[in-house]
């Protein structure tokens, strides 16, 4: 059960001989050597964590050389053997936390500064997100606080805690250090890769930060407002804006009057889009936590991750005299990938209008049926011999996002949204959160504009300068759509909004012109960009089942109607349990 990290070698090496079962804790280095253990097993979890979400959401689906167990998760009809169902690579992750936990000592003093304290944080956050990882694939698991350190230990009867029984639990702690910043011990060097490309890991960014576990937690147990003010204030902690970046058709000329761009050809991308998942990411705040894996398996702990979706990150294949970049040659592709993109995430994609300016025009945006073009980057078609196949490349780099800046902004805007503030998240998808956008963000009613200065204070004199546009603070959807920001675009929320109520009213929903109809809408819209901003990131189902949730505790169309939502969502996998009971939406235990 518990860690070593002895290898000189390894990618999170803490050159120390112990293990988290040792209780000699009274040294100020001990604080690095145990933070980088615990983050380690973290690396062992991540991958199955990776793929519970996303083989069992809307956005992947199987082909003929998927292996039996991702079949089974895409299928609902896994069971405890299904190697990638196992609740112990969490249980690892919290003990650790609780055996460093139990015995740091929390007074050691370098000056006037209590040094332990960052780390003893860190092993708070990073065993409540262990938790909410655990509810959220099993429902109800066994807790616990105290470190296991016998096998009689390990065998007793534990207390059982649902997503509630854990946030009652472990919030108010994690309230007490909710200022606290994360431990920062530099740049560390994982090696080279196989193809020739140095890994540097930036240390901070593989730490959990304590607001945003909290505001994840608060959002999975409907607690909007708690929610919304965790994101908010390490935000506002943080000052980090929405980036500007985005996709568009590479032409050599400007877009004249009414010509719609072709739909095929190349595309050029925004540098700080490509770099998000790149082997040494270097993105300013927009990656805010990762888990990077080893550059080769004698460096630490791999990936598989890159294969299965058809990369081949670790290939030995590569002449590295030849400058290869990470993504070039064909020996780097994987014609028997074994996870395929879904028709209904490029359907999704295709159907979005794409925005430009025409040439010399100050006011005139126009659309093009281009789709969302995030999509063209996240999912390229490649050719290997005589086969053309898609390639999912947002793990070509060999690492795994938990947090990034448009994650913490979208699930501000669901947590707005089911506030009572729809135009607030709308802002967040259009213009950005931004006090000098109110001019642009004439959709924005008063009390939005009271609340977004009082209860959730971008607004407000003392924050409002944290979020200007020094750094173009704009709309998640621009990133793939372009010109959605302002009065001209024809992005705009009543128009969006009637879209999205005039579909749903199409399946059958009995949609009335209430706000409450108006925030069930929103949450499809914020639901559909989570699927081109965030795709394959590990997080899909988990959203799904999460706002399933909200819609079930809404009275508005009944109490199951969010089961409902869900079972629609993913019948197109043929699942083999009834997914409009809840129960079925969990894993068996083992």
């Amino acid at each position: 059960m518990f860690l070593t990290t002895t290898s000189c070698e390894d990618i999170l090496e803490t050159e120390s001989e112990q293990i988290v079962f040792d209780p000699a804790l009274d040294q100020k280095t001990d604080s690095m050597f145990y933070t980088l253990a615990i983050l380690k097993s973290v690396q062992l979890a991540i991958d199955q964590n990776v793929l519970i979400n996303e083989m069992r959401g809307d956005l992947t689906e199987t082909n003929m050389y998927t292996q039996t167990d991702l079949r089974e998760l895409a299928n609902f009809s896994a069971t405890a053997a299904n190697k990638y169902d196992s609740a112990y690579v969490y249980y690892r992750i919290i003990n650790n936390c609780n055996y460093y936990i139990a015995h740091r000592d929390t007074m050691l003093m370098t000056g006037s500064t209590k040094v332990a304290i960052p780390e003893y944080v860190e092993a708070l956050a990073v065993r409540a997100w262990a938790y909410m990882q655990l509810c959220k694939h099993y429902g109800t698991v066994d807790f616990y606080t105290t470190p296991i350190t016998s096998i009689s230990e390990a065998n007793a009867p534990k207390e059982k805690k649902d997503m509630a029984g854990i946030a009652n639990a472990l919030l108010p702690e994690l309230a007490q250090y909710k200022q606290i910043d994360v431990p920062n011990y530099g740049e560390i060097d994982a090696g080279s890769t196989n193809f020739g490309v140095s890994k540097k890991v930036n240390s901070r960014k593989i730490m959990f930060p304590v607001l945003l576990v909290m505001g994840d937690i608060y959002l999975e147990t409907n607690q909007y407002e708690q929610a919304a003010k965790c994101y908010f204030e390490y935000l506002n902690m943080q000052r980090i804006r929405q980036r500007n970046f985005f996709i568009a058709p590479l032409f050599e000329y400007s877009y004249p009057d009414n010509i719609m761009p072709p739909m095929s050809g190349y595309y050029t991308v925004d540098e700080f889009w490509s770099s998000i998942f790149t082997v040494s990411p270097n993105v300013s705040n927009e990656i805010i936590t990762y888990v990077p894996m080893a550059v080769n398996g004698l460096r630490g702990t791999t990936t598989n991750l890159p294969k299965l979706f058809g990369y081949n990150y670790y290939t030995t294949d590569v002449d590295t005299t030849d400058n290869k970049s990470q993504t070039s040659g064909s020996d780097m592709y994987i014609l028997e990938r074994e996870i395929e993109p879904s028709q209904q995430y490029i359907n999704l994609c295709n159907s979005q209008d794409w925005y430009y300016r025409p040439s010399e025009s100050l006011t005139d945006i126009l659309t093009s049926k281009l789709g969302d073009l995030r999509r063209q980057v996240t999912v390229q078609t490649v050719q290997k011999g005589d086969s053309a196949f898609r390639l999912m490349t947002k793990y070509n780099g060999g690492n795994i996002n938990i947090y990034r800046a448009s994650t913490v902004y979208l699930r501000l805007a669901e947590a707005l949204n089911r506030m009572g503030y729809p135009d607030a998240a709308f802002m967040i998808l259009k213009d950005g959160m931004s006090y000098s956008k109110l001019d642009e963000a004439g959709y924005l009613k008063p009390e939005t504009i009271e609340m977004l200065t009082t209860t959730i204070p971008f607004f407000s004199e003392q924050n409002m300068n944290n979020f200007t546009t020094e750094i173009r603070n704009i709309g998640i959807h621009s990133h793939g759509a372009n010109e959605t920001q302002g009065q001209y675009s024809p992005y705009q929320y009543v128009e969006v909004l009637a879209g999205k109520l005039a579909e749903l009213k199409e399946q059958g929903v009995n949609v009335q012109d209430t706000p409450e109809d108006s925030i069930n809408a929103m949450e499809d819209i914020i639901c559909d960009e989570m699927a081109m901003e965030l795709a394959f990131e590990g997080n899909r189902f988990a959203d799904l089942t999460r706002i399933a949730k909200h819609k079930n505790a809404d009275p508005l169309y009944g109490s199951n109607y969010g089961s409902l939502w869900l079972a629609r969502k993913l019948a197109y996998k043929n699942p083999v349990k009834d997914l409009t009971q809840e129960i079925n939406w969990y894993l068996p235990m083992k």
